[in-house]
C-alpha cells in the first residue's frame, strides 16, 4: 500500500495532490451519491452563484461529475490541457462563492470571506503553467544511450525505433528480415544522427534470444522494447502445433529471456526501461485466438509484476496494450483485414505512460472495451461475446 501511495502522489506539489484527492472524492463518492441517492426534492446545485433546486439541479449534476472526472485525470497525469482550464474553473467557483451569499444570504462579508481562498487557488493554478506544460525528458537523458527493439522490421517495432531515435537514442534493430532492418537503420542514421546496429535473428528458435543477448553484450542497453510477436487466427484444433509452439516462444519465452539477461545491467546503472508490447487480447479469453490471448496475458502479468519489483531500483517497466493496429499482424495471423490505430499512436501512448503506471491500453475505445469485458459481464458470458467478435475477423474455413 505504501509503495502504491508513493507512486500515486509522486512528482506533484502537495497542493496539486490535495486537489487530485478532492476531485477523486467528488468523482467516485459524492457526485454519484448526489445523482443516484439524494432525493430530488433536496437537490441543490450552484453555478456561477445561481442556485438551482429540484430537477433543475439534478440534470446539471452530470456536468459537475464530468468536470471533476476530468480534473482527477488531469491532475493525476498533469495533462497540458489543465492550463488554463483548471484556473478558469476555479475562477468560476470563486465568483460563485462571492455572488451566492449576496443573492441568497444578504451577506456581502460572507461572500468576500468565501471568495478569498478560491481566488488564491485560481491564482496558483494560473501560475502553474510550467507544471502542466512540462516537456517529457528525452529518453536518452532519462535512461541512457542504447535501445534494443525486437520485431523492428515493420509496424509497432519500426515506430518504436523511430521514436527512440528521435529522442537521441542509438538503436539495435532485430528481426528476421535483414533488408528491412538495414533500410530502417540507414533512415535513422540519416534523419536523427544516431548509431544503429542490425542483428538478424529468429526469436522462434529456442536459442534465438540467447544469441541476441550475446550480439549486444558489448552495448549498455538502457531501453528494451519486447515487441516481436505474432498471432494465428482459427480454431485451436485447426492450427498447426508447430506454429502455436513458435508463438509461445516468440511472445513469451523470448521477452522473458531477454529481460532476464539485460535487466541486471540496468540495475547496476540504477536506471533503465523495459517495454512489453502486449494486447487488449490479454485481458480476456479470446476464442479463435486462444493461444495468442494467453501469451499476451503472460506478457501483461509478467510486465506488471516487474513494474512493482524494479521501480524502486530506477527501472521503469510498462506493458502497452494496443487493440487492432494497422500493421502486418492481420495478414500474418490469417485474419480478415479490418481497421485499426496507427503504430505511431500506440508508441506515443506507451512513451507517455512510461514511468507512470504498470500498463496502458492504447486508445480510449480499446480501454473501454477491455475494462467492460473484464468487469461487467460474468466470464461465462464474456467468452461468448468475445467469440462473436473474433468470428467476424476469422475466415470461415478456420472456424
Amino acid at each position: 500500500m505504501q509503495a502504491w501511495l508513493r507512486d500515486l502522489f509522486d512528482g506533484r506539489p502537495t497542493w496539486i495532490n490535495a486537489l487530485m484527492v478532492f476531485c477523486a472524492y467528488m468523482t467516485f463518492v459524492y457526485v454519484p451519491w448526489d445523482l443516484f441517492v439524494k432525493p430530488v426534492a433536496e437537490d441543490e446545485e450552484v453555478w456561477l452563484g445561481i442556485l438551482f433546486t429540484g430537477w433543475a439541479a439534478k440534470v446539471t449534476t452530470p456536468f459537475h461529475w464530468a468536470i471533476y472526472a476530468a480534473g482527477f485525470h488531469g491532475f493525476h497525469r498533469m495533462r497540458s490541457w489543465m492550463w488554463p482550464w483548471a484556473a478558469v474553473y476555479a475562477g468560476t467557483v470563486a465568483f460563485g462563492m462571492l455572488v451566492w451569499p449576496i443573492l441568497y444570504r444578504d451577506s456581502f462579508l460572507v461572500g468576500v470571506v468565501a471568495f478569498i481562498p478560491f481566488a488564491f487557488l485560481t491564482r496558483a493554478l494560473w501560475r502553474a503553467e510550467t507544471l502542466f506544460g512540462a516537456e517529457r525528458v528525452p529518453l536518452r537523458e532519462r535512461y541512457g544511450e542504447w535501445a534494443l527493439v525486437t520485431g523492428a522490421s515493420a509496424g509497432i517495432g519500426a515506430a518504436f525505433a523511430r521514436a527512440l531515435a528521435r529522442e537521441g537514442m542509438s538503436v539495435v534493430l532485430t528481426a528476421r528480415r535483414r533488408d528491412r532492418l538495414e533500410a530502417l537503420a540507414a533512415e535513422l542514421e540519416k534523419n536523427f544522427s544516431v548509431e544503429t546496429r542490425v542483428v538478424e535473428e529468429n526469436l522462434a528458435i529456442a536459442e534465438g534470444a540467447e544469441r541476441l543477448v550475446r550480439a549486444v553484450s558489448d552495448l549498455p542497453i538502457a531501453v528494451l522494447v519486447n515487441n516481436a510477436g505474432f498471432g494465428a487466427a482459427g480454431r485451436f484444433d485447426k492450427l498447426q502445433a508447430e506454429r502455436l509452439r513458435d508463438m509461445v516462444t516468440v511472445n513469451c519465452v523470448a521477452p522473458m529471456v531477454l529481460t532476464r539477461r539485460i535487466l541486471p545491467r540496468m540495475r547496476e546503472e540504477g536506471k533503465g526501461a523495459v517495454i512489453f508490447v502486449g494486447s487488449v487480447a490479454g485481458r480476456q479469453p479470446l476464442p479463435l485466438h486462444g493461444v495468442y490471448s494467453a501469451t499476451k496475458a503472460f506478457d501483461l502479468f509478467l510486465g506488471e509484476s516487474l513494474y512493482a519489483e524494479q521501480r524502486e531500483h530506477g527501472i521503469d517497466v510498462l506493458v502497452v496494450e494496443p487493440g487492432s493496429t494497422e500493421t502486418e499482424f492481420h495478414d500474418v495471423a490469417g485474419e480478415i483485414p479490418h481497421e485499426g490505430d496507427s503504430p505511431e499512436t500506440v508508441v506515443e501512448d506507451a512513451l507517455e505512460a512510461l514511468g507512470h503506471q504498470p500498463s496502458v491500453v492504447s486508445g480510449w475505445y480499446n480501454w473501454l472495451r477491455a475494462n467492460a469485458a473484464q468487469r461487467i459481464p460474468p466470464r461465462s458470458l464474456a467468452v461468448h461475446l468475445a467469440r462473436e467478435y473474433t468470428e467476424r475477423q476469422t475466415p470461415e474455413d478456420l472456424q
